[in-house]
């Protein structure tokens, strides 16, 4: 539904994005991730023909984004991060107003509306002006104006920004429900519902593309893993079942206390020994008290192929312009 390829888009000197390509199938709904300044909100512009690019090519539900603009746009629907409603309409008003200018046609507009508004869940205030709903309901009238014209493809870039804690909820729930029609591509600085209501992710930084793919296999192959496990036997009783399991590293952290132990070890990224740990403790008779294998934040994940890169390749560019100096 989506195609981006060795997509570049430049300010002056300025390079925003750079060769970027990806694909989003039909049906996906895909965490669009990065650091301020990465280059999402570019992309998301060049798809939705805000700006053209540099070079490289997007097409949008098989049109071109450059050559065939209007059709993208009437298989897209957009929330941008700041809904641009205005104030001295009603919600119902403004969303006949936008199914208009989208194309809808008059016979269907008000089947259309009081769709996007189920579907949005803002039927409670159709009878308001946009001026005097809340936050929350003001990014819900912005995701309803992007379904008026029931597009197949939905851009959301940050819906729940700003939104307190029972509100992001329910902009969560809503994109859950929205999966089933639609396919979604969602930006979001807050990794943790991103991880909730997406399939996949793309993180991008400094313009290029760092990661594609499941977050969970993301992490899980990419960082290591913390063990933890409780047993209701004396250390050394246990100790001799943790040897030469695969993935851990290193001897397990001890801590007794009377007849019960409690073991930490560091599992190396792709593996998981708590299977096998299981079937040994179970052919000794030993009691669990715990057995559980924490696994590396989205949020960990993130900062490593971002800012950690990033301070990793530090003394390299130091070295480099130090040899640089000295050959001057």
């Amino acid at each position: 539904m989506i195609s981006v390829s060795e997509l570049t888009k430049r300010y002056g000197p300025f390079l925003a994005v750079d060769r970027l390509s990806f694909e989003i199938a039909r049906g996906e709904v895909v965490g669009f991730l990065g650091p301020n300044g990465a280059g999402k909100t570019t992309t998301i512009r060049v798809l939705t023909g805000f700006h053209p690019a540099s070079s490289g090519t997007a097409t949008v539900a098989g049109f071109d984004v450059a050559a065939d603009s209007l059709s993208v746009r009437k298989n897209l629907g957009y929330l941008p991060q700041e809904v641009p409603i205005y104030p001295d309409l009603r919600v119902t008003e403004y969303l006949h107003y936008r199914a208009k200018l989208k194309g809808v046609p008059s016979r269907e507009r008000r089947v259309a509306v009081e769709r996007a508004m189920e579907k949005a869940g803002i039927a409670d205030v159709g009878r308001k002006l946009c001026g005097q709903v809340s936050h929350g309901y003001r990014q819900r009238v912005g995701l309803a104006d992007a379904l008026v014209a029931n597009p197949p493809i939905l851009i959301l870039d940050e819906p729940t920004s700003g939104l307190d804690p029972n509100q992001r909820v329910r902009i969560k729930q809503v994109v859950r429900e929205l999966a089933n029609e639609h396919t979604i591509l969602f930006s979001s600085h807050i990794l943790g519902e991103v991880q909730e209501v997406t399939s996949r992710v793309l993180i991008i930084h400094r313009g290029t593309l760092r990661a594609d793919g499941p977050p969970d296999q993301l992490v899980a192959r990419t960082g290591v893993s913390t063990l933890q496990l409780g047993v209701q036997a004396p250390a050394a009783n246990v100790l001799p079942l943790l040897r030469e399991l695969p993935g851990i590293a290193g001897v397990p952290q001890v801590t007794a206390d009377g007849a019960s132990s409690t073991f930490t070890a560091v599992v190396a990224a792709g593996h998981d020994p708590c299977a096998e740990i299981g079937r040994r403790l179970l052919q000794a008779g030993l009691a669990v008290r715990e057995l559980r294998l924490d696994r590396p934040t989205l949020e960990a994940y993130f900062h490593a192929i971002t800012e950690g890169s990033e301070r990793a390749s530090e003394p390299v560019a130091a070295a480099t312009s130090a040899d640089a100096e000295a050959a001057r």
